[in-house]
């Protein structure tokens, strides 16, 4: 197993601190899942730091070891990350970028979601996430959005035909998607462009996104099922740069690809 596939540190940290204090105090494992109404290995699993330690399993273990409130303050440092923790680094570049270009050939990008497209596709991750990760990713995820009203930056969607026409859920949830594209894409900043799901282009290898800092550094970023990698080496930003170019060539202008929305929208 990589580290980067690890569960997060501080699942692990406060899973072991648990079993010191427990040690320590001569609390079985036992007594503590009993106490606190959890079978004994769901209790092993936060201990390990394969499952986050809860709350209720903090403060039940905080009183049994009178651990005087040092237990129960790991709660803090033990809320869902936001993002995914290969994606982070993207997300404080996204957060700060001029110019963002983005292609995408198989969902419609988190930028343009809207929060009952995102709840979908953060249900449908596996291994399931908990409610409370669902929740912080999905208020997250809306979050970002906000970069969309900054007038002074420039987005450029390039959406694969093909992500138009997946349906995350029904039929109603899908045309509010689309609704909400021709919307988001209204701007004079922002713009969304079809790419016509026919021929080969170089996009068919995967989604990527370019970025440009305030500093006029340029960055290119490529998102797998489980990693990530964020490119600063002018060589391999300047090669993803040319394939955007080649797969723009090829993609619909912005007042076409409004129509063409528009109508997969009535359609439905």
């Amino acid at each position: 197993m990589t580290e980067a596939s690890q569960p997060p540190m501080a699942w692990r940290y406060c899973g072991n601190q648990i079993k010191l204090w427990r040690t320590q105090a001569s609390v079985t494992r036992e007594e503590l899942a009993k106490a606190a109404n959890y079978e004994i290995e769901t209790v092993k699993s936060m201990e390990q730091g394969r499952r986050r330690p809860t709350l209720r399993l903090l403060e039940v273990a905080d009183e049994r070891c009178s651990a005087r409130g040092l237990l129960v303050a790991a709660a803090e440092y033990l809320k869902p990350e936001k993002f995914p923790s290969f994606s982070q680094d993207f997300m404080r570049y996204e957060a700060e970028a001029t110019v963002l270009n983005s292609y995408q050939n198989q969902l419609i990008p988190g930028l343009l979601q809207t929060e009952a497209t995102a709840r979908a596709l953060m249900n449908a991750h596996w291994p399931p996430l908990d409610d409370e990760t669902v929740e912080e990713r999905v208020v997250a995820r809306l979050e970002r959005q906000d970069l969309l009203k900054k007038q002074t930056k420039s987005f450029s969607f390039l959406i694969e035909e093909a992500a138009l026409h997946r349906r995350i859920s029904d039929d109603a949830t899908h045309r509010q998607q689309l609704l909400h594209l021709l919307a988001a894409g209204s701007p004079r900043h922002v713009a969304v462009q079809v790419v016509p799901s026919t021929g080969a282009h170089p996009g068919v290898n995967g989604p990527f996104v370019l970025l440009e800092t305030p500093g006029h550094d340029r960055l290119a970023y490529e998102e797998g099922q489980a990693a990530a990698l964020l490119y600063s080496d002018p060589e391999k930003v300047s090669l993803l740069t040319q394939r955007h170019a080649m797969i723009l060539r090829q993609a619909l202008n912005p007042e076409e690809s409004a129509r063409f929305i528009s109508e997969l929208a009535e359609e439905l």
